[in-house]
């Protein structure tokens, strides 16, 4: 459905006022400009809430620092999935075996930056801004790419959050991207607001029939997100998959970003959260738990993609704002640390396997692992290798590319 002046006649409301449809409404009419054709590339970004136990997901099974600082927590090598005579991964990740095996997942150990900040919020914002640990900024390093990136773009729906509300990460100075659980529910909700707010409108222009900058606010304000949302809802309707998802959260998170990237909406960048990996207590099981879903999700994804023949244009990365503490605490569980590993899925990865040596649990510092990748060489590496943007604008300086991509 187009929002056109025949729309606004409809409602009633403002049929004196519909001859002052605004230049902005013209975008969302016709072909959409800007489409992402298959083969462009999409970039999925899977955060790990709460501080994500990376000696305990990717396992040094024959480290002995390992095991006597974790006499509990250490997970023998017989429980893990061998990648290879030093390393396993958590039991609950076989897909991700999987995809190692295929050479579709990459590894990259000791990430994280300098001077590190072991406050959930402010480590969080650290990495989603990609500021320094000084630092404070108001903008995320993907709101930043979409400053970059969207300066003419027909539709502000080139990244998405798939979640209730919009993170730092994707809220740029000029631009931002969209929050959303489901693509239906955007939808009705944004249609019941605007019909609501033409109600209102019309009192609102009564004082103001001669002055159209009034009217032009009023018509962004009202049929920007309702013309968003609409286009979202259609493409999400446009590809019936045939591959059964779970039905956690994650697993529907999944499916509504597969179904968008299989119907070549114009979303380059899509945004999914899983958590809470903060296992001062019980981690054995809560981590289990959340592998558990992130592995039945990732597997229902990357098989519908590969189905449709859109893995090799995919690039899925996972972070947590820090990883944990090396030895284990009192109550069966971890406490805040530093560096931590990231996991890199897709079929057009350049280097696959373990990017980087495992961990080194003698050179530590007050008890937490030294990072020796900075995140925003990974942030540079994606801007710069996969979204095709100026990684050194967005993120302010010059940081060095890895070769995964």
């Amino acid at each position: 459905m187009q929002i056109g002046r025949r729309s606004f006649i409809k409602t009633g409301v403002l049929a004196t006022t519909a001859l002052l449809v605004p230049r902005f409404l013209r975008a969302f009419e016709g072909p959409a400009a800007g489409i992402v054709p298959p083969g462009n590339k999409v970039l999925v970004v899977l955060q790990l809430s709460g501080g994500n136990d990376g000696l305990n997901t990717l396992i040094p099974v024959r480290n002995d620092n390992y095991y006597r600082m974790r006499p509990t927590l250490g997970m023998k090598m017989d429980r893990t999935l061998l990648l290879n005579d030093e390393t396993g991964l958590h039991p609950e990740l076989s897909h991700f075996k999987a995809l190692y095996d295929e050479g579709h997942l990459a590894i990259l150990n000791e990430v994280g930056y300098p001077n590190p900040d072991r406050s959930h919020f402010r480590s969080m914002d650290i990495w989603q801004s990609a500021s320094e640990s000084s630092e404070v900024w108001q903008t995320g390093w993907l709101g930043r790419y979409l400053d970059e990136a969207c300066q003419g773009c027909a539709r502000p729906t080139q990244a998405l959050e798939i979640d209730d509300t919009l993170s730092l990460a994707l809220k740029g100075e000029l631009e931002k991207a969209i929050a959303l659980k489901d693509p239906k529910l955007l939808y009705n909700n944004s249609h019941k607001a605007y019909l609501q707010s033409l109600s209102e409108a019309h009192n609102k222009m009564a004082h103001a029939a001669h002055h159209e900058q009034p009217v032009d606010y009023l018509y962004k304000t009202m049929t920007g997100t309702l013309s968003s949302a609409q286009y979202i809802f259609e493409e999400s309707k446009a590809v019936n998959s045939t591959v059964s998802y779970p039905k956690t959260e994650l697993g529907k998170n999944m499916k509504t970003i597969a179904s968008l990237i299989l119907s070549d909406i114009n979303t380059q960048v899509y945004y999914v959260s899983v958590g809470s990996f903060d296992t001062h207590t019980n981690q054995q099981a809560q981590q289990a738990r959340l592998f558990k879903q992130i592995n039945e999700a990732l597997a229902a994804f990357t098989g519908d993609l590969k189905a449709n023949n859109r893995f090799d244009d995919v690039l899925v990365f996972t972070f947590s704002e820090f990883g944990r503490r090396v030895a284990e605490n009192a109550s069966g569980g971890t406490d805040h640390g530093t560096a931590n590993c990231m996991f890199f899925a897709g079929g057009g990865l350049k280097e696959k396997g373990l990017l980087n040596a495992l961990p080194d649990l003698q050179g530590l510092k007050d008890g937490d692992l030294q990072y020796k990748v900075d995140f925003k060489q990974v942030y540079a590496t994606v801007l710069k290798q996969w979204l095709g943007a100026d990684d050194r604008r967005i993120l302010g300086k010059q940081m060095d590319y890895l070769s995964f991509i």
